[in-house]
């Protein structure tokens, strides 16, 4: 790790951790329940960034079911977060490699935190699920701003809660595997890694390069590789 780097942030889902094999098994067992086909697992993996709508609105879209009021999807999309917060860490882990990124760092009394557009109810009941919650030295929610990403406000509290002035957020590293996370990052003035091994639909992955990244990654390997890596970092 260079000395440039005071703090790595990640975003939660499909950056720093796996959480669509949980959203495949709700979406499975809601699928169930309605005596409908669950949706393809990859179809579903990729609209996890979307959210819990946009999965659901894919589970009745794939069942041609496609005349739902307003309210009837309001009743799914409640009853797949509350089918989530009771078991939202069945199937969860943090990418491979990933552990020894957060180990060293902490080695290293660099800290890392998490900016997220997860609500924070689900967001701190994952990270205490997964041991993480005392690990991770900051969580930024939409919760807890007025604008979350891709607008930078989420990255400025991260500064702030890390007691990081702004003027210092090249020093800061933000991964994550949405087009908002990059803009996000880059609006705030830090470095963006993309992780291309996260929830990216199809369509999206031919542009990756446009989204202006700093750096892409493809596997957590390679996210492993180039943190941990002296050397490897060139700000301009």
């Amino acid at each position: 790790m260079t000395e440039f780097v005071k703090a790595v942030l990640f975003d939660l889902d499909g950056t720093l951790i796996d959480t669509a094999a949980d959203f495949v098994r709700i979406i499975g067992k809601m699928s169930l329940e309605n005596d409908w086909q669950a949706p393809p697992e990859a179809e579903i993996r990729e609209q996890v960034s979307a959210g819990a709508s946009a999965m659901v609105k894919l589970m009745l879209r794939y069942n041609d079911q496609l005349e739902v009021s307003e309210d009837a999807l309001l009743t799914f999309r409640q009853q797949f977060l509350d089918d989530y917060e009771a078991d939202i860490c069945i199937d969860s882990c943090v990418f491979a490699e990933l552990e020894e990124v957060l180990t060293t760092l902490e080695k290293q009394s660099v800290p890392w935190g998490i900016v997220t557009n997860k609500p924070r109810y689900l967001a701190e009941l994952l990270l205490q699920k997964m041991a993480l919650d005392e690990r991770c030295a900051v969580l930024i929610c939409p919760d807890d701003v007025s604008r979350s990403k891709p607008d930078p406000e989420p990255m400025y509290m991260a500064l702030e809660k890390l007691s990081i002035p702004r003027g210092a957020a090249g020093c800061v590293l933000y991964v994550g595997d949405h087009i908002r996370d990059i803009e996000a990052g880059k609006a705030a003035g830090m470095p963006t890694i993309l992780a291309a091994y996260g929830y990216i639909p199809p369509e999206d992955q031919k542009s990756l390069k446009t989204w202006g990244a700093d750096y892409i990654v493809d596997t957590p390997k390679q996210l492993n590789e180039l943190l941990l890596s002296s050397g490897r970092f060139e700000y301009i």
